[in-house]
């Protein structure tokens, strides 16, 4: 992983653990050639991009064990296809993107202006956050 580079030109920082995310199941937005669909954008789950998500085919909140896949809820950091953030940032309910965790590929489908607007910088421990 050390060749991987993020959206800002920095090493890949891990997007979430709980739940295992990334196509590699890995906890980061590693990209490859396996992955098709460019899993490379770490979004901040929201309702309403799940609703989105839903809404146009891309059920993520319901369980899929055959695929290491727990569901999502809002709160959960996750390594989403670049094209269905985009979709949902046409559709004005874009997730929250953490750059440092989002992967430079990304920006083969987003423009860096549309990731920085959406930029939240997330803490590793969420209790810092009370």
């Amino acid at each position: 992983m050390e060749s991987e580079r993020n959206v800002l030109g920095g090493p890949l920082d891990e997007c979430g653990t709980e739940p295992m995310t990334g196509f590699f199941r890995t906890g980061c937005c590693a990209t490859g050639p396996e992955d098709q669909g460019s899993h490379t954008v770490c979004a901040v789950m929201t309702a309403e991009f799940l609703a989105h998500q839903e809404s146009i085919g891309n059920d993520l909140t319901t369980a899929r064990p055959e695929y290491d896949f727990p569901g999502l809820r809002p709160g959960d950091r996750w390594c989403v296809v670049a094209v269905r953030w985009l979709q949902a940032y046409h559709a004005g309910v874009a997730a929250p993107v953490v750059l440092a965790a989002t992967h430079a590929r990304s920006l083969d489908t987003i423009p860096l202006s549309v990731l920085q607007a959406h930029a939240v910088d997330v803490p590793p421990d969420l209790s810092t956050l009370s």
